[in-house]
């Protein structure tokens, strides 16, 4: 049940179609549903975070993953899958033809029924080069999920800051910044001056010995001087996304009643028209 059904019973309950005692079983059995003996789906995380559940595909088979997805599809709430190996993807993309699969980023999402309203805000996604674009697709998808309009400036890095200085347009009324980046990890810091919203760093194990794997670009962005700047774990595409998203949604929420607009979840689960729409994450195995 999301936050549109829940919606949808205590209106019944009110009108007098459903009964409270009824209404209080259906709560109560909901929260969770098994997918065969492996996996107990929380199909409660779209009512308490507003987005279901992200499942995280890495060590999961296709098997698996199609039984969790197909729990989650049944409540109305579409999925997202991170880390889904080349061979999983194919068979996903042919058992479920509607769905979308990334195979940079390594995602697979199949939207859900809800229409989430208008785009609520915007994310910028930076990256140093094109090594670090699988990294930054992953967060591309995760925050386009929570219904964010989202640009990508690729290949930007500080070997040629000209390109950034010239792309900064494409950074303008941004209400957060993603910005993958390996070897030293100085783009955050870059980009964190240039910009007046946060800065969200994400690390990537590209990189020569002396990059230890992602871990050289991870102390230098903590190491950050720029004061908007936070990071989150090496190669985390999903977690930036889903954090720059967050800010974004809220910043775009904040406007929308600003301007006095009808109320609107900005997320998968809206409470408007039904269409074939975007759904998004929180995980499976998160």
């Amino acid at each position: 049940m999301d936050s549109h059904e829940l919606t949808q019973l205590l209106e019944s309950v009110r009108r007098g179609w459903v009964a409270p005692a009824e209404a209080v079983q259906k709560i109560r059995i909901s929260p969770f549903e098994a997918a065969g003996e492996f996996a107990t789906v929380d199909l409660h995380r779209g009512v308490r975070c507003g987005f279901p559940e992200v499942i995280f595909g890495q060590g999961k088979g296709p098997g698996q993953i199609e039984g969790i997805l197909r729990v989650m599809l049944k409540h109305g709430q579409g999925g997202l899958v991170t880390r889904v190996e080349p061979s999983a993807g194919e068979q996903l993309a042919s058992v479920f033809p509607e769905g979308e699969h990334n195979a940079l980023g390594r995602t697979f999402r199949i939207r859900g029924l809800h229409d989430p309203g208008p785009k609520l805000g915007k994310v910028a996604i930076v990256t140093a080069g094109t090594s670090d674009l699988p990294v930054a697709e992953e967060a591309r998808v995760t925050a386009e999920a929570w219904n964010c309009e989202v640009a990508l400036v690729a290949d930007v890095g500080v070997a040629g800051l000209h390109r950034l200085l010239y792309r900064l347009p494409a950074l303008e009324g941004a209400d957060a910044v993603v910005v993958v980046a390996g070897m030293e990890g100085a783009l955050p810091s870059v980009v964190g001056g240039l910009v007046d919203c946060p800065v969200v760093a994400v690390p990537t194990s590209i990189g020569y010995g002396a990059s230890f794997g992602g871990i050289a670009a991870l102390l230098g962005m903590l190491n950050s001087c720029a004061s908007n700047v936070v990071v989150v774990n090496i190669d985390a595409g999903f977690n930036g996304g889903h954090v720059a998203g967050l800010i974004a949604r809220r910043a775009g929420q904040a406007r929308q009643s600003a301007r006095g607009d009808a109320p609107s979840s900005g997320g998968p689960h809206g409470t408007g028209t039904h269409r074939n729409a975007p759904d998004a994450p929180s995980a499976a195995g998160r």
